[in-house]
């Protein structure tokens, strides 16, 4: 092979590049920080930024450290009507320069990177060539040239790009910097000023461009998420443990995860509820309630305050007091920071007098007077302090109280459900519920605001209640928002009806709503199959469709009851034939009983989120469980089961609509009983 080969020279620049990077890593190792800072409080959090440094710029042997090229009819940025020499940029996860500070690497976010994504032939943008490359494992074996300012060439599907998308996968989720599509790129590098609510059909990525939004908001709004902080909130743990390894292939480290559980854990929860007292604790109505009951415990003052100071007796009089807590009922600020504010203007007025009076008390005098005991002894009278879990407590514990607060805001049918069969004695004894646990927080933000964050990223959001809405936009009060989900895979009682309503919850209405419906990992047979479903469980949503060239594997097949838990175990054998990761779904009630048959015939499996082990490629996938998680084969079990497991059938046949579209390459449906009348035929 020839040095005129263009394979060879790209091999080249990779070496190059790869180099560059170890360089760039030891640049930042070679670093003597010892005599740079004044203490050693800076000097610990110099050497985490040193650290964090260090562990970005690590250079993954079997990851591709640029995956495209595109080269400028003219120099960014330059006249094109006065020509300039156009320009040729490498497209990667993570910038790389040379000694000299030139560029051999891009990073995929930077803006002369968008043409990447977006060029077309009806739109060039400036781009001569867009080059995609191929690899396998960390080598460069392939490259894919579209000429766009050709006239004469028509714009072909990429084969390169195909077999990305359909590569085979084990483990957890990976990025998709080198497919990102145009509509979803637009998603991706949106402002940080606004909240984007994507709708996502199964497939169509809504996940991964959740993850790149937050990269790319990272990247070009370092400075103010540094100091605002980013979140992540997925569905559950397994969840969570699958897209982990994302953003730090991206090189952001800092990015925290969560579930909407262990935000609002203000409290140990170890009850459930039914689902009728879910959706009541869940209703947006509850937050009124709590209102009501925290503002409850403040009294209008029966009688004045005296406050001595040296030989003088200052007197505040009842009807004073009255109209300083009026007016800061008014204000309706914080239960906590009104009372904060309470003894200070009590002060206030005290100072008021002395100065009438001919004195000329100073901010000290009214800090003092403000501590003093019987300025103290009255706002602990009319402003007595709260605790919310407390008062949460006895909301579903005491009858007359709930009743209280509740009245003309719920019904008694709704307050009886609410209540408490065993009312617990104490916080610590109390049985918890998750929605329990979700008013607390509404009540900790009724007493003390709480703390907002730069940017959240919500995932699965169609299964959040109002409440659970309002506790997740209580953290981005002050920041933005990404809010992914599928309205057709919501599977809880309280599921999201509309995203109006949902954004409203969350205190974001004015939100920039986005459709994706062009899928790009589920078959177009398997997707054409799940969404036989959507006029019983979305009508008004669109079809997915998908830019897969196959149509992928799709099989139906019936067997006896008899027969059933050995053909699902056989059809994971033949599943583990092919390349990838295969998970096996059925009814959480079925899930015990398939891992024994599995055990005995020596099936190695896992459980969701120990994909990261990487020990067994077959995984055992309760259906509640499912949501989010992808596989390349899936054999899903007994349709029907998996319907009858929920507490109605519309929600039964949702949560079979999202097993349905977990598969990427191929799905095996394996039925004794018949399947629902939407899937028959």
């Amino acid at each position: 092979m020839s040095n005129a080969d263009p394979l060879s020279r790209e091999q080249a620049h990779l070496t190059e590049s790869r180099a560059a990077l170890r360089a760039m890593r030891a640049d930042v190792e070679a670093l003597d920080i010892r005599d740079v800072t004044a203490n050693w409080v800076n000097a610990e959090v110099l050497q985490r930024e040193v650290d964090a440094r260090i562990k970005a710029l690590a250079d993954l042997a079997d990851t591709p450290l640029f995956f495209g090229r595109v080269d400028y009819l003219h120099a960014p940025g330059a006249d094109q009507a006065e020509g300039g020499e156009g320009e040729q940029f490498y497209i990667g996860r993570r910038h790389v320069h040379d000694a000299d500070g030139d560029p051999m690497v891009i990073d995929w976010r930077a803006p002369v990177s968008q043409p990447f994504y977006r060029a077309s032939k009806n739109e060039p943008m400036d781009v001569r060539l867009r080059r995609r490359f191929g690899y396998t494992g960390g080598a460069l074996t392939a490259y894919e040239d579209e000429h766009l300012s050709d006239p004469d060439e028509s714009q072909q599907s990429s084969r390169l790009l195909q077999q990305e998308i359909e590569k085979p996968r084990v483990g957890p989720m990976r990025d998709i910097v080198a497919t990102i599509q145009p509509e979803q790129d637009e998603i991706v590098r949106s402002g940080i000023g606004g909240t984007v609510c994507v709708q996502g059909a199964p497939g169509t990525g809504k996940t991964a461009v959740g993850l790149h939004r937050v990269a790319y908001l990272l990247y070009a709004h370092r400075e103010r998420l540094a100091r605002t902080g980013t979140l992540v909130i997925g569905p559950n743990d397994s969840f969570l443990r699958y897209i982990e390894q994302v953003l730090p292939a991206l090189g952001e480290l800092e990015v925290k995860q969560a579930t909407v559980d262990a935000l609002v854990a203000h409290v140990e929860v170890r009850g459930t509820d039914s689902a009728p007292t879910a959706m009541i604790k869940g209703d947006a109505r509850m937050a009124r309630v709590l209102r009501q009951a925290v503002r409850a415990g403040v009294t209008m003052p029966a009688e004045g305050i005296v406050v001595v100071r040296g030989s003088r007796r200052w007197r505040v009089a009842s009807y004073e007091l009255e109209e300083i807590v009026r007016q800061l009922l008014d204000r309706d600020i914080r239960y906590g920071a009104a009372r904060e504010a309470l003894p200070q203007r009590i002060a206030h007025a005290v100072l008021v007098q002395m100065e009438r009076a001919g004195e000329a008390p100073d901010d000290r005098v009214q800090d003092a007077v403000a501590r003093n005991a019987a300025v103290k002894a009255a706002v602990k009278e009319i402003w007595p302090l709260v605790d919310p879990a407390k008062l949460v407590l006895r909301l579903l514990s005491d009858g007359e109280y709930l009743a209280e607060h509740a009245e003309g805001i719920l019904t008694d049918e709704e307050q009886k459900l609410l209540l408490w069969a065993k009312p617990a004695r104490s916080v610590k004894t109390a049985k918890w519920s998750p929605a329990d646990a979700v008013l607390v927080d509404e009540a900790r933000d009724l007493v003390e605001r709480t703390h907002s964050l730069g940017h959240v990223v919500v995932d699965e959001a169609q299964d959040l209640s109002p409440m659970q809405y309002r506790a997740v936009g209580r953290r981005c009060t002050t920041g933005s928002a990404t809010v992914l989900g599928d309205i057709a895979q919501g599977t809880t009682p309280w599921a999201t009806g509309s995203w109006e309503e949902a954004l409203t919850h969350l205190g974001k209405p004015e939100a920039q709503v986005e459709e994706l419906t062009l899928g790009f990992r589920v078959p177009r047979a398997v997707i054409a199959y799940a969404s036989r479903l959507l006029p019983s469980i979305a009508p008004d949503l669109k079809e997915a469709t998908s830019i897969r060239e196959s149509e992928g594997d799709l099989r139906i097949r019936p067997v006896s009851p008899e027969e059933l838990d050995l053909a699902v175990a056989e059809a994971c054998v033949q599943a583990l034939e092919h390349e990838g990761s295969i998970g096996l779904i059925a009814a959480d009630a079925r899930c015990e009983r398939l891992s024994r048959v599995l055990g005995e015939l020596g099936l190695a499996h896992l459980t969701p989120g120990e994909e990261t082990s990487a020990q067994a490629r077959l995984t055992l996938v309760p259906a509640s469980l499912a949501k989010g998680l992808e596989y390349d084969y899936v054999v899903l079990d007994s349709p029907s089961a998996i319907v009858a497991g929920e507490p109605d059938e519309r929600t039964g046949l949702r949560r079979l609509y999202v097993c349905l579209t977990r598969a990427v390459s191929g799905l095996t449906v394996l039925h004794a009983a018949p399947l629902p009348a939407a899937l028959a035929g």
